[in-house]
């Protein structure tokens, strides 16, 4: 089971920290990482980390203001999302899938429930 916290409600330019919990089994050997759901849109990818934490990905979008962690011993993943924007606006949902190219297609084997985050001045 996954579990996120840390979402809320900010104005631009603020920063704000996702953290996601997964209980149960250990998730050491799958890729985690988060996508998001924008109001009235599809949902889309904005980042994953290998098991490892060797290796991250990011939506373009996102790149150079969001960035993902991970603590195995922990067993929890963190977004540090920075220089939020207006249509930065969704709920965001903690995953896991086998790996990261399986992450961004989307082919998920754990999901979290989504914690929503609003930018708005």
């Amino acid at each position: 089971q996954l579990v996120e916290s840390g979402g809320g409600e900010v104005q631009p330019g603020d920063s704000l920290t996702l953290s996601c919990a997964a209980s149960g089994p250990p998730l050491t050997s799958y890729a985690m990482g988060w996508f998001r759901q924008p109001p009235g849109k599809e949902r889309e990818f904005v980042a994953t980390i290998t098991w490892s934490s060797v290796g991250t990905y990011y939506a373009d979008s996102v790149k150079g203001r969001f960035t993902i962690s991970r603590d195995s011993a922990k067993n929890t993943i963190a977004l540090q999302m920075n220089d939020l924007k207006p249509e930065d606006t969704a709920v965001y949902y903690c995953a896991a899938a086998g790996s990261t190219t399986k992450f961004r297609r989307a082919e998920y084997d754990y999901l979290g429930q989504g914690t929503q985050v609003t930018v708005s001045s």
